[in-house]
């Protein structure tokens, strides 16, 4: 039997707790469904003022406690996005599948999210994969909330399992590789001077495409440098390095800049954020994530960073179009994050300008 799972969107000019009701009334009606075992639920920050009441509305339309979700800088499902008006998501699970406490049963993935200042480093040890985002804005301020069994978490963070299913995780990343990893010769604070002997703003100048080295200027909020840890041969294949921005080329000293400091022989690479490279990227994650799971997938879970949104895709999201194109009718719901939550080797990691990818089926029992 199919999994009772699907989604509801509500919307307008103002941030009324009648969108709660909306979404998770056609959320129901599209499951076919008189009452819900939980209800994942989604609000856009302009709910940041009073969450609580929409989500006890939310439970009482659904008929259950459980219902988890966090206010989001943007909310998404499969059959729209949002983040320039009020509105909320809601996924609302049958009996087959959905969300539990982590002590009830032996879960096989793990949804996690939290604000900043609640993130759990445990949550990077964790064997059990882990799928969610840090809800923020782009800054990493803002009064945002995580809720579950259908109060505010004053912890800033929730964890719940993902009970009676099967599920397939993948990340996509959002950049081109300029080149591979490098290692670092001489550095002073922020500014990396050598790299692999040679000056570090001359080789990032080398690895550019053509085009973009002759423009006048360089287009430094496009360009990134991942620094690697680990044996540097396929940690890039692997995932394993964090993400830094390159904020000034100083042809005085032939440096980079970064915003944060690295010292010698640490590895790096560089990179350019790529509308194409991220299309790809989510292509290979879908079928990456499809492969694990092993099954047609049911349901889904969509986390990009909002710097990979619309406004990265000049207007549309090509994440969502490329997933429902994907899998047609298959219900999915996210938000727009500030740190991408998604497994790494035998642990999990947060991820920069990504998308994290879950796609699940019910269990039969």
């Amino acid at each position: 039997m199919a999994a009772q799972v699907a989604t509801g969107f509500s919307y307008g000019t103002h941030p009324i707790n009648a969108h709660a009701i909306n979404a998770v009334e056609i959320a129901l009606q599209k499951a076919g469904l008189n009452q819900a075992e939980s209800v994942l639920l989604f609000m856009t920050h302009d709910y940041i003022d009073d969450p609580d009441s929409a989500v006890r509305l939310a439970a009482r339309t659904a008929g259950c406690v459980q219902v988890a979700g966090a206010i989001g800088y943007g909310i998404l499902t499969e059959e729209d996005w949002l983040l320039d008006s009020p509105g909320v998501a809601a996924m609302v699970f049958g009996p087959d599948c959905g969300l539990a406490p982590r002590n009830a049963i032996a879960h096989k993935s793990v949804l996690a999210i939290s604000t900043p200042s609640g993130f759990d480093a445990g949550w990077l040890h964790d064997p059990v994969p882990h799928i969610g985002a840090i809800a923020s804005d782009p800054i990493g301020q803002g009064d945002y909330q995580v809720w579950s069994n259908g109060r505010i978490q004053e912890s800033g963070r929730i964890s719940l399992g993902i009970g009676h299913a099967n599920a397939g995780f993948a990340i996509a990343q959002s950049f081109k590789v300029l080149t591979q990893p490098h290692r670092i010769n001489m550095s002073d604070g922020l500014d990396v001077i050598n790299i692999d002997d040679h000056p570090a703003l001359d080789l990032l100048l080398d690895s550019l495409p053509e085009e973009i080295r002759n423009q006048s200027t360089i287009p430094l909020h496009l360009l990134l440098s991942g620094v690697v840890f680990g044996n540097p041969t396929n940690a890039i294949k692997e995932g394993r390095f964090h993400l830094d921005h390159i904020i000034s080329a100083n042809p005085e000293s032939h440096s980079i800049t970064l915003t944060s400091e690295l010292q010698a022989n640490e590895h790096i690479f560089l990179a350019i954020r790529d509308t194409y490279a991220a299309e790809l990227g989510m292509q290979e994650a879908i079928d990456k994530a499809h492969k694990k799971l092993g099954s047609q997938p049911e349901f889904g879970l969509l986390f990009p960073c909002f710097g990979r949104g619309p406004s990265f895709y000049g207007g549309r999201d090509r994440d969502i179009e490329i997933l429902a194109e994907a899998f047609p009718g298959m219900p999915f719901i996210g938000f727009y994050g500030n740190g991408e939550i998604g497994p790494m080797m035998e642990g999990n990691h947060t991820y920069q300008y990504s998308t994290s990818l879950g796609l699940f089926s019910a269990v039969s029992d």
